[in-house]
Protein backbone atom coordinates (compact mmCIF):
# COMPACT_ATOMS: atom_id res chain seq x y z
CA UNK A 1 0.00 0.00 0.00
CA UNK A 2 0.84 3.96 -1.00
CA UNK A 3 2.49 5.35 2.20
CA UNK A 4 0.59 9.45 2.80
CA UNK A 5 2.42 11.87 4.28
CA UNK A 6 1.27 13.59 7.66
CA UNK A 7 2.77 17.03 7.69
CA UNK A 8 3.29 17.84 11.17
CA UNK A 9 2.76 21.49 12.58
CA UNK A 10 1.59 22.62 15.93
CA UNK A 11 -0.75 19.38 16.11
CA UNK A 12 2.43 17.40 17.87
CA UNK A 13 -0.17 14.41 19.18
CA UNK A 14 -1.57 10.89 18.61
CA UNK A 15 -4.77 11.77 20.15
CA UNK A 16 -7.65 13.57 18.28
CA UNK A 17 -5.51 13.98 15.52
CA UNK A 18 -7.74 13.68 12.38
CA UNK A 19 -5.02 13.83 9.96
CA UNK A 20 -2.82 11.46 11.05
CA UNK A 21 -6.21 9.27 11.93
CA UNK A 22 -7.35 9.34 8.35
CA UNK A 23 -3.62 8.31 7.02
CA UNK A 24 -3.32 5.60 9.03
CA UNK A 25 -6.78 4.54 8.05
CA UNK A 26 -5.60 4.41 4.66
CA UNK A 27 -2.24 2.48 5.16
CA UNK A 28 1.64 3.37 5.88
CA UNK A 29 2.07 6.43 7.80
CA UNK A 30 5.12 8.65 6.96
CA UNK A 31 4.84 11.49 9.89
CA UNK A 32 6.96 14.96 8.96
CA UNK A 33 7.51 18.12 10.20
CA UNK A 34 9.53 21.35 8.48
CA UNK A 35 11.09 23.72 10.42
CA UNK A 36 10.24 26.78 8.06
CA UNK A 37 10.89 29.61 10.44
CA UNK A 38 11.29 32.38 7.64
CA UNK A 39 7.53 31.16 5.97
CA UNK A 40 6.17 32.19 9.33
CA UNK A 41 7.00 35.86 9.16
CA UNK A 42 6.63 38.05 11.04
CA UNK A 43 5.26 35.68 13.59
CA UNK A 44 8.19 33.32 13.41
CA UNK A 45 8.05 31.34 17.06
CA UNK A 46 10.16 33.39 19.13
CA UNK A 47 12.79 32.28 21.73
CA UNK A 48 10.83 30.75 24.39
CA UNK A 49 8.44 29.12 22.03
CA UNK A 50 11.20 27.67 19.98
CA UNK A 51 12.66 26.26 23.07
CA UNK A 52 9.20 24.57 24.02
CA UNK A 53 9.08 22.99 20.45
CA UNK A 54 12.56 21.30 20.69
CA UNK A 55 11.40 19.89 23.91
CA UNK A 56 7.55 18.72 22.42
CA UNK A 57 9.10 17.38 19.18
CA UNK A 58 11.90 14.89 21.21
CA UNK A 59 8.92 13.48 23.03
CA UNK A 60 6.39 13.20 19.62
CA UNK A 61 9.65 11.71 18.25
CA UNK A 62 9.53 8.96 21.06
CA UNK A 63 6.21 8.24 20.85
CA UNK A 64 6.14 7.91 17.25
CA UNK A 65 9.44 5.85 17.28
CA UNK A 66 7.77 3.56 19.62
CA UNK A 67 4.14 3.39 17.50
CA UNK A 68 6.46 2.05 14.73
CA UNK A 69 6.47 5.19 12.50
CA UNK A 70 9.16 7.24 13.01
CA UNK A 71 9.12 10.92 13.05
CA UNK A 72 11.14 12.50 10.21
CA UNK A 73 12.41 16.01 11.03
CA UNK A 74 13.55 18.17 7.69
CA UNK A 75 14.31 22.25 7.41
CA UNK A 76 12.40 24.41 4.70
CA UNK A 77 10.96 25.86 2.38
CA UNK A 78 8.18 23.57 3.17
CA UNK A 79 7.41 22.70 -0.54
CA UNK A 80 10.40 21.17 -0.96
CA UNK A 81 10.84 19.27 2.20
CA UNK A 82 7.34 17.74 1.36
CA UNK A 83 8.25 16.70 -2.26
CA UNK A 84 11.23 15.59 -1.40
CA UNK A 85 10.02 12.78 1.17
CA UNK A 86 7.29 11.78 -1.01
CA UNK A 87 10.07 11.34 -3.40
CA UNK A 88 11.98 8.90 -0.59
CA UNK A 89 8.78 7.18 0.62
CA UNK A 90 6.85 6.79 -2.69
CA UNK A 91 4.02 8.70 -0.62
CA UNK A 92 1.11 10.26 -3.55
CA UNK A 93 -0.89 11.88 -0.78
CA UNK A 94 0.00 14.39 1.68
CA UNK A 95 -2.37 15.16 4.48
CA UNK A 96 -2.20 18.34 7.73
CA UNK A 97 -4.25 19.71 9.69
CA UNK A 98 -5.12 23.77 9.47
CA UNK A 99 -3.79 26.41 11.94
CA UNK A 100 -5.62 29.17 12.30
CA UNK A 101 -3.52 32.08 11.34
CA UNK A 102 -4.46 34.33 8.66
CA UNK A 103 -0.86 35.14 7.46
CA UNK A 104 -0.20 31.23 7.26
CA UNK A 105 -3.07 30.53 5.11
CA UNK A 106 -1.43 31.61 1.97
CA UNK A 107 1.92 29.56 2.70
CA UNK A 108 -0.51 26.31 3.03
CA UNK A 109 -2.27 27.16 -0.22
CA UNK A 110 1.00 27.61 -2.12
CA UNK A 111 2.26 24.63 -0.55
CA UNK A 112 -0.97 22.85 -1.77
CA UNK A 113 -0.60 24.05 -5.57
CA UNK A 114 2.97 23.09 -5.21
CA UNK A 115 2.21 19.20 -4.43
CA UNK A 116 -0.46 19.51 -7.08
CA UNK A 117 1.60 20.03 -9.42
CA UNK A 118 3.11 17.16 -8.90
CA UNK A 119 0.47 14.94 -8.96
CA UNK A 120 0.16 14.46 -4.87
CA UNK A 121 -3.49 14.36 -3.63
CA UNK A 122 -3.77 16.88 -0.51
CA UNK A 123 -6.08 16.76 2.64
CA UNK A 124 -6.14 19.50 5.54
CA UNK A 125 -8.47 19.27 8.54
CA UNK A 126 -9.61 20.93 11.38
CA UNK A 127 -8.30 20.56 14.82
CA UNK A 128 -6.79 23.39 16.18
CA UNK A 129 -9.92 24.54 17.87
CA UNK A 130 -13.27 24.27 18.44
CA UNK A 131 -15.18 25.92 16.02
CA UNK A 132 -13.38 27.39 12.34
CA UNK A 133 -12.13 31.04 12.65
CA UNK A 134 -14.57 32.58 11.30
CA UNK A 135 -17.51 30.61 10.93
CA UNK A 136 -19.35 32.43 13.65
CA UNK A 137 -21.42 35.05 12.90
CA UNK A 138 -23.84 37.61 13.91
CA UNK A 139 -27.56 38.41 12.74
CA UNK A 140 -26.02 40.80 10.41
CA UNK A 141 -23.73 38.01 9.10
CA UNK A 142 -20.47 39.99 10.56
CA UNK A 143 -18.38 38.80 13.23
CA UNK A 144 -18.75 39.52 16.82
CA UNK A 145 -16.91 42.18 18.86
CA UNK A 146 -17.98 41.37 22.38
CA UNK A 147 -17.48 38.07 23.77
CA UNK A 148 -21.09 37.53 25.87
CA UNK A 149 -22.66 37.20 22.51
CA UNK A 150 -19.84 35.71 20.77
CA UNK A 151 -20.56 33.05 23.56
CA UNK A 152 -24.27 32.49 23.42
CA UNK A 153 -24.07 31.50 19.77
CA UNK A 154 -20.63 29.52 20.06
CA UNK A 155 -21.81 27.62 22.89
CA UNK A 156 -24.99 26.56 21.19
CA UNK A 157 -23.09 24.92 18.33
CA UNK A 158 -21.67 21.32 19.53
CA UNK A 159 -18.44 20.27 19.80
CA UNK A 160 -17.55 17.61 17.58
CA UNK A 161 -16.12 14.74 20.16
CA UNK A 162 -12.75 13.82 20.20
CA UNK A 163 -10.99 11.32 17.86
CA UNK A 164 -8.91 8.40 19.96
CA UNK A 165 -5.70 7.76 18.83
CA UNK A 166 -5.11 5.29 16.08
CA UNK A 167 -5.13 1.95 17.55
CA UNK A 168 -2.34 0.91 15.65
CA UNK A 169 0.20 2.69 13.24
CA UNK A 170 2.40 1.27 10.24
CA UNK A 171 5.64 3.56 9.28
CA UNK A 172 7.00 3.30 5.65
CA UNK A 173 9.01 -0.08 5.08
CA UNK A 174 12.81 0.40 6.57
CA UNK A 175 12.23 3.98 7.44
CA UNK A 176 13.81 5.29 10.31
CA UNK A 177 17.14 7.79 11.18
CA UNK A 178 17.34 10.85 9.94
CA UNK A 179 17.60 14.54 11.51
CA UNK A 180 17.49 14.45 15.42
CA UNK A 181 15.39 17.36 17.14
CA UNK A 182 18.99 18.98 17.81
CA UNK A 183 19.34 19.59 14.11
CA UNK A 184 17.07 22.25 13.99
CA UNK A 185 18.73 24.49 15.78
CA UNK A 186 15.99 25.36 18.27
CA UNK A 187 17.84 25.47 21.90
CA UNK A 188 19.45 28.57 22.42
CA UNK A 189 23.33 28.65 22.59
CA UNK A 190 23.72 29.81 26.33
CA UNK A 191 21.31 27.37 27.98
CA UNK A 192 18.19 29.97 29.98
CA UNK A 193 16.08 27.15 29.92
CA UNK A 194 16.40 25.94 33.52
CA UNK A 195 13.80 26.76 35.36
CA UNK A 196 11.58 26.32 32.43
CA UNK A 197 12.53 22.62 32.60
CA UNK A 198 11.76 22.12 36.36
CA UNK A 199 8.53 24.43 35.82
CA UNK A 200 7.20 22.29 32.56
CA UNK A 201 7.07 19.03 30.97
CA UNK A 202 6.34 19.44 27.15
CA UNK A 203 4.74 16.74 25.23
CA UNK A 204 1.51 14.71 24.84
CA UNK A 205 1.96 13.49 28.15
CA UNK A 206 2.60 16.17 30.04
CA UNK A 207 -0.58 17.88 28.42
CA UNK A 208 -2.73 14.94 29.62
CA UNK A 209 -1.01 15.02 32.50
CA UNK A 210 -1.81 18.63 33.11
CA UNK A 211 -5.38 18.05 31.84
CA UNK A 212 -6.25 15.41 34.30
CA UNK A 213 -4.75 17.22 37.45
CA UNK A 214 -6.70 20.04 36.46
CA UNK A 215 -10.06 18.60 36.04
CA UNK A 216 -9.41 16.13 39.33
CA UNK A 217 -10.03 19.75 41.73
CA UNK A 218 -8.84 23.07 40.33
CA UNK A 219 -11.45 23.30 37.89
CA UNK A 220 -14.30 23.11 40.53
CA UNK A 221 -12.85 26.36 42.45
CA UNK A 222 -11.44 27.69 39.22
CA UNK A 223 -14.16 30.79 39.61
CA UNK A 224 -12.77 31.52 42.89
CA UNK A 225 -9.01 31.19 42.81
CA UNK A 226 -8.71 32.03 39.13
CA UNK A 227 -7.36 35.44 40.20
CA UNK A 228 -4.46 35.12 42.66
CA UNK A 229 -1.20 34.25 41.49
CA UNK A 230 0.39 32.19 45.03
CA UNK A 231 -3.01 29.48 44.29
CA UNK A 232 -2.91 26.29 41.69
CA UNK A 233 -6.23 27.83 40.47
CA UNK A 234 -5.01 27.96 36.81
CA UNK A 235 -5.14 24.86 34.57
CA UNK A 236 -1.17 26.06 32.65
CA UNK A 237 -2.80 24.20 29.26
CA UNK A 238 -2.20 27.23 27.23
CA UNK A 239 1.50 26.32 26.17
CA UNK A 240 0.20 22.72 25.48
CA UNK A 241 -3.12 24.12 23.59
CA UNK A 242 -0.72 26.50 21.50
CA UNK A 243 1.31 23.47 20.31
CA UNK A 244 -1.33 20.92 19.86
CA UNK A 245 -0.25 18.91 22.28
CA UNK A 246 -3.54 18.05 23.41
CA UNK A 247 -6.66 19.50 21.65
CA UNK A 248 -9.11 21.94 22.42
CA UNK A 249 -11.57 19.31 21.80
CA UNK A 250 -10.40 16.90 24.19
CA UNK A 251 -10.02 19.84 27.07
CA UNK A 252 -13.72 20.79 26.26
CA UNK A 253 -15.48 17.27 26.59
CA UNK A 254 -12.75 16.16 29.53
CA UNK A 255 -14.58 18.82 31.18
CA UNK A 256 -17.82 19.05 29.71
CA UNK A 257 -20.31 16.44 29.64
CA UNK A 258 -23.59 18.49 27.99
CA UNK A 259 -24.71 21.79 27.40
CA UNK A 260 -21.93 24.40 29.16
CA UNK A 261 -24.49 26.82 29.79
CA UNK A 262 -24.64 26.25 34.15
CA UNK A 263 -21.87 23.42 34.01
CA UNK A 264 -19.82 23.12 37.06
CA UNK A 265 -17.24 23.57 34.60
CA UNK A 266 -18.45 26.81 32.72
CA UNK A 267 -16.03 29.15 33.85
CA UNK A 268 -13.27 27.85 32.90
CA UNK A 269 -14.78 26.43 29.08
CA UNK A 270 -15.65 30.42 28.54
CA UNK A 271 -12.00 31.14 28.60
CA UNK A 272 -11.66 28.52 26.05
CA UNK A 273 -14.21 30.28 24.19
CA UNK A 274 -11.86 33.64 25.08
CA UNK A 275 -9.04 31.51 22.80
CA UNK A 276 -11.78 30.68 20.25
CA UNK A 277 -13.08 34.39 20.42
CA UNK A 278 -9.59 35.73 19.57
CA UNK A 279 -9.16 33.55 16.51
CA UNK A 280 -12.26 34.40 15.12
CA UNK A 281 -11.36 38.47 15.51
CA UNK A 282 -8.18 37.65 13.88
CA UNK A 283 -9.64 35.44 11.27
CA UNK A 284 -12.51 38.78 10.67
CA UNK A 285 -9.55 41.23 11.22
CA UNK A 286 -6.28 39.94 9.96
CA UNK A 287 -4.36 43.23 10.23
CA UNK A 288 -4.77 43.49 14.28
CA UNK A 289 -1.78 41.81 15.13
CA UNK A 290 0.24 45.66 14.11
CA UNK A 291 -2.92 47.99 13.81
CA UNK A 292 -5.91 48.59 16.57
CA UNK A 293 -9.08 47.19 15.69
CA UNK A 294 -10.76 50.79 16.87
CA UNK A 295 -9.22 52.60 14.01
CA UNK A 296 -9.18 56.02 16.25
CA UNK A 297 -6.41 54.97 18.38
CA UNK A 298 -4.07 54.91 15.69
CA UNK A 299 -3.66 58.32 16.61
CA UNK A 300 -3.53 57.52 20.00
CA UNK A 301 0.06 59.62 21.84
CA UNK A 302 2.39 56.81 22.44
CA UNK A 303 5.62 57.57 23.74
CA UNK A 304 9.22 56.67 22.79
CA UNK A 305 11.35 55.70 25.76
CA UNK A 306 13.24 52.75 25.49
CA UNK A 307 15.03 52.92 28.69
CA UNK A 308 11.27 52.53 30.11
CA UNK A 309 10.68 49.99 28.15
CA UNK A 310 14.06 47.66 29.13
CA UNK A 311 12.77 48.49 33.15
CA UNK A 312 9.55 46.86 32.39
CA UNK A 313 11.28 44.27 30.82
CA UNK A 314 13.43 43.07 32.99
CA UNK A 315 11.44 43.37 36.34
CA UNK A 316 12.75 46.86 37.71
CA UNK A 317 9.82 49.30 37.58
CA UNK A 318 9.27 49.88 41.53
CA UNK A 319 5.60 48.06 41.56
CA UNK A 320 6.34 44.67 43.66
CA UNK A 321 3.81 42.94 41.34
CA UNK A 322 4.41 44.37 38.06
CA UNK A 323 8.59 43.23 38.70
CA UNK A 324 6.99 39.84 40.21
CA UNK A 325 5.45 39.46 36.91
CA UNK A 326 7.88 40.15 34.11
CA UNK A 327 10.49 38.31 36.32
CA UNK A 328 8.04 35.13 36.71
CA UNK A 329 8.30 34.96 32.80
CA UNK A 330 11.63 35.70 31.99
CA UNK A 331 12.04 32.70 34.27
CA UNK A 332 9.49 30.36 33.55
CA UNK A 333 8.00 31.96 29.85
CA UNK A 334 5.07 32.42 31.52
CA UNK A 335 2.63 34.51 33.42
CA UNK A 336 -0.38 34.38 35.11
CA UNK A 337 -3.26 35.99 33.65
CA UNK A 338 -4.00 38.63 36.37
CA UNK A 339 -0.76 39.24 36.56
CA UNK A 340 -0.37 39.81 32.39
CA UNK A 341 -3.17 42.40 32.61
CA UNK A 342 -1.60 44.00 35.34
CA UNK A 343 1.90 44.21 34.20
CA UNK A 344 0.09 45.20 30.91
CA UNK A 345 -1.30 47.80 31.63
CA UNK A 346 1.24 49.71 33.67
CA UNK A 347 3.46 49.42 30.59
CA UNK A 348 0.41 51.52 27.93
CA UNK A 349 -1.34 53.50 30.52
CA UNK A 350 1.02 53.82 33.05
CA UNK A 351 4.15 54.44 30.82
CA UNK A 352 2.07 55.01 27.69
CA UNK A 353 4.33 52.79 25.87
CA UNK A 354 2.66 51.26 22.74
CA UNK A 355 1.30 47.77 23.10
CA UNK A 356 2.90 46.90 19.78
CA UNK A 357 6.29 46.80 21.89
CA UNK A 358 4.88 44.87 24.89
CA UNK A 359 3.06 42.11 22.36
CA UNK A 360 6.17 41.89 20.63
CA UNK A 361 8.38 41.19 24.25
CA UNK A 362 5.45 38.42 25.05
CA UNK A 363 5.83 37.07 21.86
CA UNK A 364 9.59 36.05 22.05
CA UNK A 365 9.45 34.73 25.85
CA UNK A 366 5.81 33.26 26.34
CA UNK A 367 5.87 29.66 26.32
CA UNK A 368 2.71 29.98 24.78
CA UNK A 369 2.82 32.72 23.08
CA UNK A 370 -0.52 32.49 20.25
CA UNK A 371 -1.07 35.40 18.05
CA UNK A 372 -4.76 35.76 17.92
CA UNK A 373 -4.65 35.79 21.77
CA UNK A 374 -1.65 37.77 22.45
CA UNK A 375 -3.23 40.35 19.61
CA UNK A 376 -6.08 40.60 21.77
CA UNK A 377 -5.29 40.46 25.02
CA UNK A 378 -2.66 43.50 24.60
CA UNK A 379 -5.50 45.36 22.48
CA UNK A 380 -8.10 44.69 25.70
CA UNK A 381 -5.77 46.64 27.84
CA UNK A 382 -4.95 49.37 25.48
CA UNK A 383 -8.56 49.99 24.91
CA UNK A 384 -8.34 50.21 21.40
CA UNK A 385 -9.84 45.98 21.04
CA UNK A 386 -12.50 44.15 20.73
CA UNK A 387 -14.37 44.17 24.08
CA UNK A 388 -12.76 46.15 25.56
CA UNK A 389 -14.76 49.09 27.88
CA UNK A 390 -14.36 51.18 29.49
CA UNK A 391 -10.60 51.17 27.72
CA UNK A 392 -10.25 54.37 30.16
CA UNK A 393 -9.55 51.57 32.97
CA UNK A 394 -6.39 51.96 34.26
CA UNK A 395 -5.06 49.23 36.50
CA UNK A 396 -3.87 50.22 40.00
CA UNK A 397 -0.94 48.16 40.68
CA UNK A 398 -0.89 48.52 44.62
CA UNK A 399 -4.53 48.12 44.71
CA UNK A 400 -4.16 44.85 42.47
CA UNK A 401 -1.01 43.44 44.28
CA UNK A 402 -2.48 43.78 48.09
CA UNK A 403 -6.05 42.60 46.66
CA UNK A 404 -4.91 39.14 44.45
CA UNK A 405 -1.61 38.60 46.36
CA UNK A 406 -2.65 39.69 49.76
CA UNK A 407 -0.20 37.30 52.05
CA UNK A 408 2.62 38.78 49.22
CA UNK A 409 3.25 34.61 48.50
CA UNK A 410 3.55 35.70 44.76
CA UNK A 411 5.59 38.86 44.86
CA UNK A 412 8.17 37.33 47.96
CA UNK A 413 8.57 34.49 45.40
CA UNK A 414 9.54 35.71 42.34
CA UNK A 415 11.08 39.31 43.87
CA UNK A 416 12.66 38.07 47.14
CA UNK A 417 14.50 41.03 47.93
CA UNK A 418 10.96 41.73 49.18
CA UNK A 419 10.45 39.27 51.08
CA UNK A 420 11.38 40.71 54.73
CA UNK A 421 9.00 43.13 54.79
CA UNK A 422 5.41 42.89 56.36
CA UNK A 423 2.43 41.94 54.83
CA UNK A 424 1.16 45.56 54.48
CA UNK A 425 4.47 47.14 53.29
CA UNK A 426 4.52 44.78 50.56
CA UNK A 427 2.95 46.19 47.69
CA UNK A 428 4.37 49.65 48.34
CA UNK A 429 7.41 49.76 49.90
CA UNK A 430 8.49 53.21 49.57
CA UNK A 431 5.85 53.87 51.85
CA UNK A 432 7.01 52.40 54.31
CA UNK A 433 8.90 53.67 57.90
CA UNK A 434 12.43 53.81 57.34
CA UNK A 435 12.72 51.02 60.61
CA UNK A 436 10.51 48.36 58.88
CA UNK A 437 12.60 49.30 55.67
CA UNK A 438 15.91 48.42 57.56
CA UNK A 439 14.31 45.40 59.85
CA UNK A 440 13.82 43.81 56.10
CA UNK A 441 17.30 44.86 54.59
CA UNK A 442 15.57 46.61 51.73
CA UNK A 443 17.34 50.08 50.39
CA UNK A 444 15.27 52.06 48.13
CA UNK A 445 17.47 53.13 44.96
CA UNK A 446 19.64 50.11 45.59
CA UNK A 447 18.47 46.85 46.74
CA UNK A 448 15.01 47.79 45.27
CA UNK A 449 14.08 50.36 42.50
CA UNK A 450 11.95 53.46 43.29
CA UNK A 451 8.85 53.68 41.53
CA UNK A 452 9.50 54.62 37.91
CA UNK A 453 6.54 56.72 37.68
CA UNK A 454 3.81 58.04 40.37
CA UNK A 455 1.08 55.71 39.66
CA UNK A 456 -1.65 58.70 40.00
CA UNK A 457 -0.36 61.22 38.23
CA UNK A 458 0.46 58.38 35.35
CA UNK A 459 -3.13 58.06 35.24
CA UNK A 460 -4.21 61.39 35.02
CA UNK A 461 -2.09 61.66 31.78
CA UNK A 462 -3.04 58.47 30.52
CA UNK A 463 -6.97 59.22 30.67
CA UNK A 464 -5.95 62.65 29.15
CA UNK A 465 -4.56 60.77 25.92
CA UNK A 466 -7.81 58.72 26.23
CA UNK A 467 -9.65 61.81 26.01
CA UNK A 468 -7.97 63.08 22.92
CA UNK A 469 -8.86 60.03 21.09
CA UNK A 470 -12.15 60.53 22.38
CA UNK A 471 -12.73 63.65 21.03
CA UNK A 472 -11.04 62.70 18.07
CA UNK A 473 -8.13 65.31 18.10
Amino acid sequence: MMATLVWLRRDLRLDDNPALTVAAAHGPVAPIFVWAPDEEEPWAPGAASRWWLHQSLSALSAELEAADAPLRLACGPSAEALLAECRRTGARRVVWNRLPEPHLQGRDEAVAHALASAGIETAAFDACTLWRPGSIRNGSGNGFQVFTPFWRAAAAIPVVEPLPRPARLRGVEGDGGGMPPAGLGLLPAVDWAAEMRRAWQPGEAGALEALDAFAAGPVARYAADRDFPALPGVSRLAPHLHFGEVSARRVWHALCQGPPQGAPSEPFLRQLAWREFAHDLLAHHPKTDTEPLRSEFARFPWRSDPEALRRWQCGRTGYPIVDAGMRELWATGWMHNRVRMIAASFLVKDLLIPWQEGARWFWDTLVDADLANNTMGWQWVAGCGADAAPYFRVFNPVLQGARFDPTGAYVRRWAPELAGLPDRALHAPWEAPADVLRAAGVELGRSVPRPMVDHSQARQEALAAYAQVAAGR
